[in-house]
Protein backbone atom coordinates (compact mmCIF):
# COMPACT_ATOMS: atom_id res chain seq x y z
CA UNK A 1 0.00 0.00 0.00
CA UNK A 2 1.47 3.65 -0.60
CA UNK A 3 2.10 6.00 1.56
CA UNK A 4 -0.67 8.40 0.14
CA UNK A 5 -3.50 5.80 0.06
CA UNK A 6 -2.25 4.61 3.98
CA UNK A 7 -2.88 7.89 4.91
CA UNK A 8 -6.24 8.52 3.20
CA UNK A 9 -7.25 5.61 4.95
CA UNK A 10 -5.55 6.92 8.24
CA UNK A 11 -7.71 10.16 8.39
CA UNK A 12 -11.15 8.94 6.66
CA UNK A 13 -12.55 9.39 9.88
CA UNK A 14 -12.16 12.67 10.42
CA UNK A 15 -12.30 14.00 6.32
CA UNK A 16 -14.97 11.64 4.89
CA UNK A 17 -17.71 14.46 5.10
CA UNK A 18 -15.19 16.63 2.17
CA UNK A 19 -14.22 13.52 0.17
CA UNK A 20 -18.03 12.35 -0.67
CA UNK A 21 -21.25 13.81 -1.10
CA UNK A 22 -23.58 14.35 1.53
CA UNK A 23 -25.88 11.37 0.87
CA UNK A 24 -23.46 9.00 0.76
CA UNK A 25 -22.83 10.02 4.67
CA UNK A 26 -26.21 9.73 5.64
CA UNK A 27 -27.36 7.07 8.73
CA UNK A 28 -28.32 3.92 7.75
CA UNK A 29 -30.01 1.80 9.38
CA UNK A 30 -27.17 -0.16 11.05
CA UNK A 31 -27.16 -2.04 14.35
CA UNK A 32 -23.96 -0.99 15.18
CA UNK A 33 -22.20 2.67 15.17
CA UNK A 34 -20.55 3.63 12.01
CA UNK A 35 -17.28 4.18 13.66
CA UNK A 36 -17.26 0.56 15.09
CA UNK A 37 -13.77 -0.58 12.71
CA UNK A 38 -13.74 -4.40 13.38
CA UNK A 39 -14.06 -5.30 9.55
CA UNK A 40 -11.77 -7.17 7.33
CA UNK A 41 -11.31 -7.09 3.47
CA UNK A 42 -9.42 -9.55 1.72
CA UNK A 43 -8.74 -9.94 -2.03
CA UNK A 44 -8.21 -12.64 -4.17
CA UNK A 45 -6.00 -13.52 -7.34
CA UNK A 46 -6.98 -11.23 -10.32
CA UNK A 47 -7.90 -13.94 -13.14
CA UNK A 48 -6.86 -13.62 -15.89
CA UNK A 49 -3.29 -12.86 -13.83
CA UNK A 50 -0.94 -10.20 -15.66
CA UNK A 51 -0.60 -6.65 -16.63
CA UNK A 52 -3.07 -4.31 -17.80
CA UNK A 53 -2.92 -2.51 -20.66
CA UNK A 54 -5.54 0.40 -21.92
CA UNK A 55 -8.77 -0.17 -23.61
CA UNK A 56 -7.59 -4.27 -23.00
CA UNK A 57 -9.03 -6.92 -21.48
CA UNK A 58 -10.34 -6.77 -17.66
CA UNK A 59 -9.36 -8.95 -14.77
CA UNK A 60 -12.06 -10.29 -11.81
CA UNK A 61 -11.29 -11.09 -8.46
CA UNK A 62 -13.30 -11.64 -5.48
CA UNK A 63 -13.36 -9.31 -2.59
CA UNK A 64 -14.53 -10.70 0.97
CA UNK A 65 -15.65 -8.48 3.74
CA UNK A 66 -15.41 -10.51 7.14
CA UNK A 67 -17.19 -9.98 10.24
CA UNK A 68 -14.88 -11.42 13.16
CA UNK A 69 -17.45 -9.54 16.42
CA UNK A 70 -20.42 -11.17 17.64
CA UNK A 71 -22.58 -8.02 16.15
CA UNK A 72 -23.54 -6.98 12.80
CA UNK A 73 -21.67 -3.87 11.44
CA UNK A 74 -22.36 -1.58 8.25
CA UNK A 75 -19.82 -1.88 5.33
CA UNK A 76 -19.99 1.05 2.89
CA UNK A 77 -17.44 -0.14 0.70
CA UNK A 78 -14.67 2.75 -0.94
CA UNK A 79 -12.26 1.45 -3.17
CA UNK A 80 -8.88 3.56 -3.57
CA UNK A 81 -6.67 3.32 -6.88
CA UNK A 82 -3.49 5.22 -5.78
CA UNK A 83 -1.57 5.32 -9.66
CA UNK A 84 1.73 6.23 -10.37
CA UNK A 85 2.44 9.40 -12.83
CA UNK A 86 1.29 12.79 -12.54
CA UNK A 87 -1.80 12.60 -14.34
CA UNK A 88 -5.46 13.05 -12.32
CA UNK A 89 -7.56 9.83 -13.50
CA UNK A 90 -10.88 10.54 -15.13
CA UNK A 91 -13.90 8.24 -13.72
CA UNK A 92 -13.92 6.24 -17.71
CA UNK A 93 -9.51 6.13 -17.28
CA UNK A 94 -10.69 2.71 -15.07
CA UNK A 95 -13.38 0.78 -15.74
CA UNK A 96 -15.20 -0.58 -12.25
CA UNK A 97 -17.58 -3.04 -11.75
CA UNK A 98 -19.13 -4.80 -9.13
CA UNK A 99 -21.83 -7.93 -8.56
CA UNK A 100 -22.87 -9.59 -5.54
CA UNK A 101 -21.74 -13.11 -5.00
CA UNK A 102 -22.93 -14.00 -1.10
CA UNK A 103 -24.20 -10.46 -0.77
CA UNK A 104 -27.48 -8.57 -1.78
CA UNK A 105 -28.32 -7.33 -5.14
CA UNK A 106 -25.33 -4.42 -5.35
CA UNK A 107 -24.65 -1.56 -8.18
CA UNK A 108 -21.02 0.22 -8.03
CA UNK A 109 -20.75 3.62 -9.55
CA UNK A 110 -17.33 5.63 -9.46
CA UNK A 111 -16.31 8.91 -7.76
CA UNK A 112 -14.07 11.60 -8.25
CA UNK A 113 -13.75 13.97 -5.22
CA UNK A 114 -10.97 15.94 -4.41
CA UNK A 115 -9.68 14.97 -7.47
CA UNK A 116 -9.17 11.04 -6.77
CA UNK A 117 -10.98 8.15 -8.57
CA UNK A 118 -12.80 6.30 -6.09
CA UNK A 119 -15.11 3.29 -6.48
CA UNK A 120 -18.34 2.85 -4.95
CA UNK A 121 -20.84 0.23 -4.47
CA UNK A 122 -24.07 -0.01 -2.90
CA UNK A 123 -27.46 -1.74 -2.31
CA UNK A 124 -29.29 -2.28 -5.65
CA UNK A 125 -32.59 -1.29 -3.91
CA UNK A 126 -34.34 2.04 -4.90
CA UNK A 127 -32.09 5.18 -3.12
CA UNK A 128 -29.23 3.01 -2.61
CA UNK A 129 -27.24 5.14 -3.71
CA UNK A 130 -28.60 8.72 -2.59
CA UNK A 131 -29.60 7.36 1.01
CA UNK A 132 -26.02 6.57 1.53
CA UNK A 133 -26.98 2.83 2.47
CA UNK A 134 -24.15 0.24 3.51
CA UNK A 135 -24.15 -3.46 3.71
CA UNK A 136 -24.90 -4.94 7.10
CA UNK A 137 -22.10 -7.45 7.61
CA UNK A 138 -23.55 -10.34 10.20
CA UNK A 139 -21.53 -11.26 13.49
CA UNK A 140 -19.29 -13.78 12.85
CA UNK A 141 -20.29 -13.77 8.88
CA UNK A 142 -18.91 -12.25 6.01
CA UNK A 143 -20.29 -11.17 2.53
CA UNK A 144 -18.34 -12.10 -0.94
CA UNK A 145 -19.12 -9.70 -4.29
CA UNK A 146 -17.03 -9.97 -7.92
CA UNK A 147 -15.12 -7.08 -8.47
CA UNK A 148 -14.21 -6.11 -12.67
CA UNK A 149 -11.18 -4.48 -13.11
CA UNK A 150 -8.92 -2.91 -16.53
CA UNK A 151 -7.99 0.09 -18.33
CA UNK A 152 -10.34 2.86 -20.32
CA UNK A 153 -8.11 3.34 -23.94
CA UNK A 154 -7.29 6.98 -22.30
CA UNK A 155 -5.83 5.98 -19.51
CA UNK A 156 -2.91 8.65 -19.03
CA UNK A 157 -0.03 7.66 -21.05
CA UNK A 158 2.44 9.43 -18.30
CA UNK A 159 0.61 7.81 -15.63
CA UNK A 160 1.98 3.35 -14.69
CA UNK A 161 1.10 1.04 -12.13
CA UNK A 162 -1.38 1.80 -9.92
CA UNK A 163 -2.48 0.26 -5.93
CA UNK A 164 -6.19 -0.83 -5.87
CA UNK A 165 -7.25 -1.11 -2.27
CA UNK A 166 -10.59 -1.72 -0.90
CA UNK A 167 -11.72 0.09 2.11
CA UNK A 168 -14.78 1.79 3.69
CA UNK A 169 -16.11 5.25 4.06
CA UNK A 170 -17.67 4.99 7.40
CA UNK A 171 -14.57 4.05 9.07
CA UNK A 172 -15.58 0.38 10.14
CA UNK A 173 -12.84 -1.54 8.36
CA UNK A 174 -10.14 -2.20 11.38
CA UNK A 175 -6.80 -0.45 11.27
CA UNK A 176 -4.45 -2.47 8.93
CA UNK A 177 -7.17 -4.88 7.55
CA UNK A 178 -7.85 -3.27 4.06
CA UNK A 179 -6.14 -5.83 1.37
CA UNK A 180 -5.15 -3.90 -1.45
CA UNK A 181 -3.46 -5.05 -4.74
CA UNK A 182 -0.60 -3.88 -7.36
CA UNK A 183 -1.49 -4.08 -10.77
CA UNK A 184 0.71 -3.04 -13.44
CA UNK A 185 0.02 -1.55 -16.88
CA UNK A 186 1.58 -2.27 -19.79
CA UNK A 187 3.84 -1.14 -21.29
CA UNK A 188 5.61 -0.15 -19.12
CA UNK A 189 6.85 3.46 -18.27
CA UNK A 190 8.83 5.39 -16.00
CA UNK A 191 6.77 7.69 -14.34
CA UNK A 192 7.38 10.77 -13.52
CA UNK A 193 6.52 14.02 -11.58
CA UNK A 194 4.91 17.44 -12.37
CA UNK A 195 7.59 20.26 -10.62
CA UNK A 196 6.30 23.79 -10.16
CA UNK A 197 8.34 26.11 -8.78
CA UNK A 198 9.06 30.04 -8.37
CA UNK A 199 11.80 32.52 -8.64
CA UNK A 200 12.19 36.01 -7.87
CA UNK A 201 14.83 37.20 -10.69
CA UNK A 202 14.09 40.86 -10.35
CA UNK A 203 12.42 44.40 -8.80
CA UNK A 204 11.51 47.79 -9.50
CA UNK A 205 14.67 50.24 -10.58
CA UNK A 206 13.65 53.45 -8.19
CA UNK A 207 12.29 51.02 -5.48
CA UNK A 208 13.03 47.27 -5.49
CA UNK A 209 10.24 47.19 -3.23
CA UNK A 210 7.10 48.77 -5.47
CA UNK A 211 8.17 46.09 -8.13
CA UNK A 212 8.77 42.49 -8.08
CA UNK A 213 9.70 40.56 -10.98
CA UNK A 214 9.11 37.02 -11.00
CA UNK A 215 9.41 33.50 -13.20
CA UNK A 216 6.97 30.66 -12.54
CA UNK A 217 8.23 27.77 -14.10
CA UNK A 218 6.89 23.92 -14.98
CA UNK A 219 8.97 21.01 -15.66
CA UNK A 220 7.39 17.31 -16.22
CA UNK A 221 9.60 14.50 -15.60
CA UNK A 222 9.50 10.85 -16.48
CA UNK A 223 8.09 9.14 -19.61
CA UNK A 224 4.54 9.96 -21.27
CA UNK A 225 2.91 13.45 -21.69
CA UNK A 226 0.01 15.14 -20.46
CA UNK A 227 -3.02 13.76 -22.55
CA UNK A 228 -4.98 17.37 -21.93
CA UNK A 229 -4.06 21.18 -21.47
CA UNK A 230 -2.66 22.29 -17.92
CA UNK A 231 -4.36 25.19 -16.39
CA UNK A 232 -2.51 27.29 -13.72
CA UNK A 233 -4.09 30.09 -11.64
CA UNK A 234 -2.20 32.64 -9.12
CA UNK A 235 -3.52 34.17 -6.15
CA UNK A 236 -1.96 36.91 -3.61
CA UNK A 237 -2.78 37.02 -0.31
CA UNK A 238 -1.14 39.24 2.60
CA UNK A 239 -1.49 39.75 6.14
CA UNK A 240 -4.67 42.03 7.45
CA UNK A 241 -8.26 43.32 6.22
CA UNK A 242 -6.74 46.73 3.87
CA UNK A 243 -7.18 46.22 0.11
CA UNK A 244 -4.41 45.38 -1.64
CA UNK A 245 -5.58 46.35 -5.34
CA UNK A 246 -2.83 44.18 -6.97
CA UNK A 247 -1.89 45.05 -10.51
CA UNK A 248 -0.62 41.71 -12.40
CA UNK A 249 0.79 40.67 -15.82
CA UNK A 250 2.51 38.35 -17.74
CA UNK A 251 5.18 38.72 -20.56
CA UNK A 252 3.30 37.27 -23.10
CA UNK A 253 4.14 36.55 -26.60
CA UNK A 254 6.91 39.40 -26.40
CA UNK A 255 4.89 42.03 -24.33
CA UNK A 256 3.52 42.48 -20.53
CA UNK A 257 -0.13 41.73 -20.30
CA UNK A 258 -2.54 41.92 -17.61
CA UNK A 259 -3.70 39.26 -16.04
CA UNK A 260 -7.60 39.63 -15.16
CA UNK A 261 -8.45 38.59 -11.28
CA UNK A 262 -11.88 37.41 -10.29
CA UNK A 263 -12.58 36.70 -6.62
CA UNK A 264 -8.67 37.54 -6.30
CA UNK A 265 -8.06 34.62 -8.86
CA UNK A 266 -5.40 34.83 -11.56
CA UNK A 267 -6.02 32.72 -14.81
CA UNK A 268 -2.53 32.33 -16.48
CA UNK A 269 -1.92 31.36 -20.59
CA UNK A 270 -2.82 27.31 -20.79
CA UNK A 271 0.13 24.86 -21.21
CA UNK A 272 -0.78 23.01 -24.60
CA UNK A 273 -1.56 18.84 -24.75
CA UNK A 274 1.09 17.34 -24.82
CA UNK A 275 3.76 19.07 -22.45
CA UNK A 276 6.05 16.30 -21.79
CA UNK A 277 9.94 15.88 -20.11
CA UNK A 278 11.11 16.94 -23.85
CA UNK A 279 9.77 20.19 -23.31
CA UNK A 280 12.39 21.21 -20.37
CA UNK A 281 11.58 23.72 -18.17
CA UNK A 282 8.55 25.76 -19.27
CA UNK A 283 8.69 29.48 -17.71
CA UNK A 284 6.56 31.94 -17.31
CA UNK A 285 7.58 35.55 -16.47
CA UNK A 286 5.82 37.75 -14.21
CA UNK A 287 5.54 41.20 -12.72
CA UNK A 288 3.33 42.81 -9.81
CA UNK A 289 2.95 45.82 -7.90
CA UNK A 290 -0.17 47.50 -5.87
CA UNK A 291 -1.99 49.94 -7.46
CA UNK A 292 -2.85 53.83 -6.16
CA UNK A 293 -6.16 52.41 -5.12
CA UNK A 294 -4.11 49.99 -2.48
CA UNK A 295 -5.05 50.66 1.10
CA UNK A 296 -1.74 49.28 2.57
CA UNK A 297 0.50 52.00 3.44
CA UNK A 298 3.98 49.91 4.62
CA UNK A 299 6.14 47.47 3.27
CA UNK A 300 4.34 44.15 3.25
CA UNK A 301 4.83 40.79 2.98
CA UNK A 302 2.94 38.82 0.19
CA UNK A 303 2.28 35.58 -0.86
CA UNK A 304 1.52 34.13 -4.32
CA UNK A 305 0.36 30.23 -4.66
CA UNK A 306 0.10 29.05 -7.61
CA UNK A 307 -2.20 26.12 -8.22
CA UNK A 308 -1.83 23.77 -11.71
CA UNK A 309 -4.02 21.23 -13.06
CA UNK A 310 -6.27 19.56 -16.10
CA UNK A 311 -7.57 22.27 -18.33
CA UNK A 312 -10.47 19.32 -18.80
CA UNK A 313 -11.94 16.45 -17.21
CA UNK A 314 -10.67 15.97 -13.61
CA UNK A 315 -9.83 19.66 -13.25
CA UNK A 316 -8.96 19.35 -9.26
CA UNK A 317 -5.43 20.61 -8.59
CA UNK A 318 -2.64 18.48 -8.34
CA UNK A 319 0.33 20.54 -7.75
CA UNK A 320 1.09 23.79 -6.16
CA UNK A 321 3.90 26.27 -5.41
CA UNK A 322 4.49 29.26 -3.42
CA UNK A 323 6.37 32.22 -2.82
CA UNK A 324 6.95 35.18 -0.27
CA UNK A 325 8.38 38.78 -1.40
CA UNK A 326 7.80 42.40 0.01
CA UNK A 327 5.67 45.21 -1.89
CA UNK A 328 5.65 48.82 -0.97
CA UNK A 329 2.74 50.98 -1.95
CA UNK A 330 4.25 53.72 -4.74
CA UNK A 331 3.09 57.12 -4.24
CA UNK A 332 4.82 58.29 -7.74
CA UNK A 333 0.77 58.21 -10.17
CA UNK A 334 3.41 59.27 -12.75
CA UNK A 335 4.82 57.00 -15.96
CA UNK A 336 7.12 54.43 -15.20
CA UNK A 337 7.20 50.80 -15.57
CA UNK A 338 4.95 49.42 -13.84
CA UNK A 339 1.98 47.63 -14.75
CA UNK A 340 -0.67 49.76 -16.10
CA UNK A 341 -4.32 50.32 -15.15
CA UNK A 342 -4.75 48.48 -18.73
CA UNK A 343 -2.22 48.27 -21.61
CA UNK A 344 -2.67 50.51 -24.43
CA UNK A 345 -4.10 49.15 -27.24
CA UNK A 346 -3.59 52.45 -29.56
CA UNK A 347 0.21 53.57 -30.78
CA UNK A 348 1.36 56.84 -29.85
CA UNK A 349 0.30 59.30 -32.57
CA UNK A 350 3.01 60.52 -34.46
CA UNK A 351 4.61 63.80 -34.34
CA UNK A 352 3.01 66.38 -37.13
CA UNK A 353 5.34 67.66 -40.13
CA UNK A 354 2.46 70.48 -40.81
CA UNK A 355 4.18 73.45 -39.47
CA UNK A 356 3.08 75.73 -37.39
CA UNK A 357 1.25 79.01 -38.75
CA UNK A 358 2.70 80.91 -35.87
CA UNK A 359 6.02 80.54 -34.20
CA UNK A 360 6.18 79.86 -30.47
CA UNK A 361 7.58 83.25 -29.88
CA UNK A 362 4.44 84.96 -31.64
CA UNK A 363 2.24 82.93 -29.30
CA UNK A 364 3.50 83.81 -26.19
CA UNK A 365 3.30 87.34 -27.03
CA UNK A 366 -0.68 86.84 -28.16
CA UNK A 367 -0.61 85.38 -24.38
CA UNK A 368 1.11 88.08 -23.35
CA UNK A 369 -0.94 90.17 -24.59
CA UNK A 370 -3.95 89.09 -23.23
CA UNK A 371 -2.83 88.24 -20.41
CA UNK A 372 -3.32 84.45 -20.19
CA UNK A 373 0.12 82.98 -19.87
CA UNK A 374 -1.32 79.15 -19.60
CA UNK A 375 -0.86 78.31 -23.63
CA UNK A 376 -0.23 74.55 -24.58
CA UNK A 377 3.12 74.98 -26.95
CA UNK A 378 2.97 72.63 -29.71
CA UNK A 379 5.37 68.97 -29.05
CA UNK A 380 8.40 68.71 -30.88
CA UNK A 381 9.50 66.17 -33.18
CA UNK A 382 11.22 64.77 -30.14
CA UNK A 383 8.37 63.08 -29.10
CA UNK A 384 8.42 64.98 -25.28
CA UNK A 385 5.34 65.92 -23.56
CA UNK A 386 3.86 69.63 -24.13
CA UNK A 387 4.47 71.71 -21.18
CA UNK A 388 1.67 73.97 -19.59
CA UNK A 389 1.70 77.32 -17.67
CA UNK A 390 3.88 79.64 -17.03
CA UNK A 391 8.10 79.05 -16.21
CA UNK A 392 11.10 81.12 -17.08
CA UNK A 393 11.28 81.04 -20.57
CA UNK A 394 7.65 82.09 -20.41
CA UNK A 395 8.86 85.50 -18.57
CA UNK A 396 11.33 86.40 -21.35
CA UNK A 397 9.20 85.67 -24.06
CA UNK A 398 6.42 88.34 -22.93
CA UNK A 399 9.61 90.47 -21.82
CA UNK A 400 10.52 90.70 -25.72
CA UNK A 401 6.50 90.67 -26.43
CA UNK A 402 5.83 93.65 -24.38
CA UNK A 403 9.11 95.33 -26.03
CA UNK A 404 7.95 94.57 -29.42
CA UNK A 405 4.25 96.06 -28.24
CA UNK A 406 6.19 99.29 -26.59
CA UNK A 407 8.51 99.54 -30.08
CA UNK A 408 5.04 99.61 -32.25
CA UNK A 409 3.36 102.12 -30.04
CA UNK A 410 6.34 104.57 -30.16
CA UNK A 411 6.45 104.13 -33.95
CA UNK A 412 2.39 104.95 -34.14
CA UNK A 413 3.18 108.05 -32.11
CA UNK A 414 6.03 109.46 -33.95
CA UNK A 415 4.18 108.82 -37.46
CA UNK A 416 0.93 110.88 -35.49
CA UNK A 417 3.20 113.78 -34.47
CA UNK A 418 4.72 113.89 -38.06
CA UNK A 419 1.02 114.36 -39.83
CA UNK A 420 0.32 117.11 -37.20
CA UNK A 421 3.83 118.69 -37.92
CA UNK A 422 2.84 118.74 -41.77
Amino acid sequence: MSVRTAAAIAVVAGVVTTLLPLSATAVSAAPVADDHAVLRTEMGAPVPSGPLSRGGATETFDLTVKNPTGKAVTYKPWMLVDQTGPSRLKHDDVVFKVDAVDAPATKSSVGQQDGGWQGLFYPATAGGKESGAGFDIPANGKMTWKVTIGLGANYPTNDGNFTFTATSYNNSVAPGGADSHLFTVDPQIKAGELKTWFQQVGSGKDDPEQLAYLNLNHQATGEGTFDTALATTLSLTHPGEQKADFRLQALIEGRWQDLSGEYGRYELPLIPKGFGASAGVRSLPLRVCLGLDTRLTKKTMITMVAETGHAEGNTYPFKSSSIEFPLTPSTDPGPSDKPSDKPSEKPAPAPSTTPSTATPVVQQAVAASTGNTAVTTTGSSTGALARTGSDSATGLYAGLAAALVALGAAAAWVGRRRRTAA
